[in-house]
């Protein structure tokens, strides 16, 4: 396993300082990689920016094969970075495995969106000239990449910075290293040309981010976490006018309305919720359940939820793995002990699990108000708090009573409804009689405080492009 920074196409042994990888299920440090400085991000951005002029001079479709044998290189060391994903992040080895294929799939997708960025020409109203339009590469990219999926966040923004000609500069969580910088070897060993993926690992966040963005080489900041430290990084990014794109918090609304397929809508609510142990920012965060069928539903959902098995992420049996370190567990523990004093009602006591490890048993509350704290935070553990409702017009403006705007989910027997409840909620993305909608092919981001821009589909490769305009008189 290389600790090193990954810097050039080379891993870099250097630097005094060592950052501890923390095996979440035991609490025991399972590795140390170097604990990169600013002075190595801006030895990155040097890397980068030297990678990338000539990395954009390729042709389309020489970029879109490499990406193309990345995908391969990728799912072909499917468990070697499973194993690698558990270990830091703790989640089970299944979810690691289809972590694996989404991310990998990322490549495929933009390998072929690659050879299909768009130009434009047309004849100016006046005749005088004719209006050409392209989209170069912005150049270089900082990203900044959380630890719930560590492989998966930095593929869904590498592969299409790539494929549209930049070279980028990766931060990631320093909760998860080892996946970053194997990802970034794999690339390389793929035919990525050295410099265009560099990785450095650091706990000194904030110094790191003013040194990278500060290098006149830097042109993008692409960032993947909570909303205030994206508020921060905007402000700091608008120091030098640098395109960002962001992903941030949500509080995703689960609507259940009377007429649902409550075994569906269970099952639904089960991938929306505990997909990855919960902590995704897509995860249901707030059930809304019609009423007529809330206690029903409360019930099902439990025993679903119930018959999880909590435990290593290895570990073949566990559907339910460690959260990522002890504050995590403290703070969704404070946040149900706040709903429960101030009236739900335990349908599932699930709560916490004494060590090692950082563990929390799935928790169901049902009779929670909507007011209540529990659904104005992202909780990010295995908790569903069950709001029941009689009129939808209120429910709707409940689930959108939020600064949040990432996801949303609705299940009704009735599909004109849940389209036009789908409609009026203020999510990016909304899932109807469908607790997944994660898809390469598909456009993920979120309104309101969720985010900047879209991350997948066609709009995803363009994010890392600029629009330049020549005005040709010939």
């Amino acid at each position: 396993m290389r600790s090193g920074l990954f810097i050039d196409g080379t891993f870099d042994d250097g630097g005094a300082r060592r950052l501890e990888v923390i095996d979440p299920a035991t609490g025991d440090a399972i590795a140390e990689v170097i604990d990169g400085t600013p002075a190595d991000g801006v030895r990155a951005v040097a890397a980068a920016s030297a990678a990338q002029r000539s990395w954009a001079a390729r042709g389309p479709r020489e970029r879109s094969e490499v990406l193309r044998a990345c995908w391969s290189t990728l799912l072909a060391h499917t468990d070697e970075l499973a194993a690698l994903i558990t270990a830091e992040n703790g989640k089970p080895l299944a979810d690691a495995r289809g972590e694996v294929a989404y991310a990998a799939e990322f490549f495929r997708w933009n390998a072929e969106e690659a050879v299909r960025i768009r130009g434009e020409m047309a004849t100016a109203p006046s005749g005088a000239n004719r209006i050409i339009v392209r989209h170069p590469p912005v150049g270089v990219v900082a990203m900044i990449t959380p630890w719930n999926f560590p492989a998966a966040m930095i593929t869904r923004k590498i592969a299409p910075a790539l494929g549209a000609g930049n070279a980028v500069v990766v931060k990631p969580a320093p909760e998860t290293p080892l996946t970053a910088l194997r990802v970034a070897e794999l690339c390389t060993e793929a035919g990525v040309p050295p410099g265009v993926i560099n990785v450095t690992p650091t706990t000194d966040a904030a110094g790191w981010f003013d040194a990278v963005v500060d290098e006149r080489a830097t042109r993008m900041v692409s960032f993947t976490g909570s909303t205030a430290t994206g508020r921060h990084l905007l402000r700091r990014a608008a120091d030098r006018v640098l395109k960002v794109a962001m992903e941030l918090g949500g509080n995703a609304p689960f609507v259940v309305f009377g007429d649902a397929d409550l075994d569906a809508a269970v099952e639904g609510a089960m991938v929306a919720k505990m997909r990855h142990s919960a902590e995704t920012c897509t995860a249901a965060n707030r059930f809304f359940v019609e009423s007529s069928v809330a206690d029903d539903f409360a019930e099902r959902l439990s025993v679903a939820m119930g018959s999880l098995v909590v435990g290593p992420g290895a570990e073949p049996s566990t559907t339910c793995g460690p959260m990522i370190h002890d504050p995590a567990v403290e703070r969704i523990d404070a946040l149900v002990r706040g709903a429960v004093d101030a009236g739900a009602r335990p349908a599932l006591a699930g709560g916490t699990v004494e060590g090692p490890g950082s563990f929390y048993a799935p928790t169901v509350l049902a009779d929670v108000s909507p007011d209540a704290g529990i659904a104005d935070e992202e909780i990010f553990g295995p908790v569903a708090p069950i709001i029941a409702f009689d009129d939808t017009e209120r429910m709707v403006e409940w689930a959108n009573g939020t600064e949040m705007g990432l996801a949303a989910y609705v299940y009704s027997g009735d599909l004109g409804r849940a389209m036009s409840v789908g409609e009026r909620l203020e999510f990016g993305m909304v899932g109807i009689n469908r607790g997944a909608m994660s898809d390469p092919a598909a456009p993920f981001g979120g309104m309101k405080q969720s985010g900047l821009g879209r991350e997948g589909a066609s709009e995803g490769i363009y994010e890392f492009c600029e629009t330049q305009y020549l005005a040709v008189d010939w």
